[in-house]
């Protein structure tokens, strides 16, 4: 796959709508052209202790940020006609769609890929955490759960086995 784009989803708490940040990495015959990030005030506006402890951000980071569609808004004209790909696509692909009925947003049907399930097929490895299928694909991570991070190694995993 030489276009699409690699996305990746961090939430507040447990409910799919409630987003707080989004890495995007569009790649276009085969290069990473763009890049996007930003933090969302999410919906339900709370957090819990275990997102928190797996991400870092908290309410001091979201609260006065731009909402999930005015997020989006900067989003849909780079990623239109591009297939989106993330790594654990039901976790991502169900975050999008939740966020969409949050805000009465008509949800455009996106084509997902998953980084996950083909590294499954394809990478014998004990674990196919994000970390670990990145480095078997040869790219070495920082910043894991940061959205934008997880979404530049979400996107050389898709370079490699999609």
């Amino acid at each position: 796959m030489l276009d699409f784009a690699a996305i990746d989803f961090e939430t507040a708490n447990g409910r799919r709508s409630s987003v707080c940040s989004v890495g995007i990495v569009i790649v276009r015959n085969g290069q990473i052209v763009d890049e996007f990030y930003s933090l969302i005030q999410p919906a339900p506006n709370y957090y819990t202790y275990w997102t928190t402890e797996i991400h870092g951000l908290t309410r001091l980071d979201t609260d006065g940020q731009p909402d999930f569609p005015q997020v989006w808004a900067q989003i849909e004209d780079k990623i239109k006609r591009l297939p989106l790909v993330a790594h654990n696509r039901p976790f991502d692909e169900s975050c999008l769609k939740a966020v969409f009925e949050e805000y009465g947003m008509e949800y455009p049907g996106y084509e997902f890929h998953c980084t996950l399930a083909a590294s499954r097929r394809t990478l014998k490895l004990p674990s196919h955490q994000l970390h670990l299928v990145a480095a078997e694909c040869g790219y070495e991570m920082e910043n894991h759960h940061n959205a934008l991070a997880d979404a530049e190694a979400c996107a050389a995993i898709a370079l490699k086995i999609l």
